[in-house]
């Protein structure tokens, strides 16, 4: 493909596809590989998201709804859907939190810490097999240039956040964005 682009349109650098591309297929094959993992439990992504969370607070296994959002990056709305699934399953509860009548304490029950103990280690040895082609200086090196794109990416996403609130820019920044996407440019979003 990118040779294509560099005989029909040598004016244009298109050399930022490569890396995106890859990113982008990468990201759809590892995501493919991790729901192997998470399917015979019967957990989606987002529901190990959420009882990885409450595993590596430590005991007692407890967040507010509000925390475990903040650090799964997502609305309280998606948050909620997950945590009504696992609480149907009984491998999460919530519990009126003493220090707020008003708020809500997530916990991991026995059999929620059993399942997360269990997929973990078998989510840790996936990721594992996955990166296992690359060498130790490898992995420190695609770790270290991945860490500081990402970092790039979030901090003009912030800027552009900023931006967005002054109503005279957010309005010029939105229909930027709006042009963008009408020429096809995506973005990406990673996790760390």
């Amino acid at each position: 493909m990118l040779e294509q682009w560099e005989r029909e349109r040598p004016d244009l650098d298109v050399s930022a596809t490569g890396i995106l591309g890859r990113i982008s297929r990468i990201a759809a094959l590892v995501d493919q590989e991790m729901d192997r993992v998470f399917q015979p439990h019967g957990l989606t992504g987002g529901d190990f998201v959420v009882l990885a969370a409450l595993r590596r607070s430590g005991t007692p296994y407890k967040l507010t709804p509000t925390a475990l959002s903040r650090s799964m990056m997502v609305s309280s709305g998606g948050t909620t859907k997950r945590l009504d699934r696992l609480e149907a399953r009984g491998l999460i509860r919530r519990d009126p939190d003493p220090a707020d009548r008003r708020g809500t304490l997530v916990t991991l029950t026995n059999d929620g810490l059993a399942t997360i103990d269990t997929v973990a280690y078998e989510h840790a040895q996936n990721e594992k097999r996955l990166v296992a082609t690359l060498s130790p200086n490898q992995r420190k090196t695609l770790t270290r240039l991945l860490r500081e794109l990402l970092l790039a990416l979030e901090h003009e996403g912030l800027a552009r956040n900023h931006r967005s609130r002054d109503p005279d820019i957010g309005s010029a920044s939105r229909a930027s964005r709006q042009a963008g996407r009408l020429k096809g440019l995506r973005s990406i979003g990673d996790g760390e």
